[in-house]
Order: structure tokens, then C-alpha cells, then sequence
């Protein structure tokens, strides 16, 4: 059963569409990838200012000054560091949910099946 000449070029016009929408799930694969273990390290920065605060709000001393490091380190009050640690941590919140955002899963034609592996 031989192909014929319009025939075959159809297949090799299906197997090229394929191909690109196999490459185009890769690359969004490869993102979502990328985009998770940024994520991750959002998390734990945002954790860690969570953590700062907390030590902040445990604090004794209202007048004790407190080192805070942006790109060098400044002495601030306890109300000032609290209030600084509570925009940074609002602002990692925000470039958090916006890779979240970004991370949401698009789907393929129905011509194309396939699924990342979740782990």
C-alpha cells in the first residue's frame, strides 16, 4: 500500500503540526518547571521574613534597634523594621501569586494528549 504523492505530503504536514505542538508542550513544560522552583524559593524568602516578624513582634525592648539588611545594613526601630518586613512580605506575596498565576496549566487541541509529571 503505497502513499500517494498529495498523500504523503499531508502526512509529513500532520507530522510537522505534531511535532510543533509536542515542542510547544515542552517548552511550556520546561517553564511550569522553572516557574515552580522559583516559586519555591519566593516561599522561602517569604517565610523568612514571616519569621523576622514574629521575632519582631516577641521582642522586649521598643527602643532596641534592630539591623536591616536591603543592599546594606540600616539600624531601625522596632516599629520601623515591622514595618519594613510587613511591605517586603506583602510585595513577595505578590510576585508569589503572580508565578502561581502564570504556572496554570494550558491545554492542547484534542489532538494532542500529553500530561507533565507531577513530581
Amino acid at each position: 500500500s503505497f502513499l500517494t504523492v498529495k498523500e504523503a505530503a499531508e502526512d509529513v504536514n500532520s507530522t510537522f503540526e505534531y511535532q510543533q505542538k509536542i515542542n510547544k508542550f515542552a517548552r511550556n513544560v520546561s517553564r511550569i518547571t522553572e516557574l515552580k522552583e522559583e516559586t519555591e524559593v519566593k516561599r522561602k524568602q517569604l517565610q523568612n521574613l514571616e519569621d523576622a516578624c514574629n521575632d519582631i513582634l516577641l521582642a522586649d525592648d521598643d527602643c532596641l534597634m534592630i539591623p536591616y539588611q536591603i543592599d546594606v545594613f540600616i539600624s531601625l526601630s522596632q516599629n520601623e523594621s515591622q514595618e519594613m518586613l510587613e511591605e517586603a512580605k506583602k510585595n513577595w506575596q505578590e510576585e508569589t501569586d503572580a508565578l502561581e498565576s502564570r504556572m496554570s496549566y494550558t491545554k492542547f487541541a484534542s489532538n494532542i494528549n500529553l500530561e507533565a509529571d507531577e513530581n
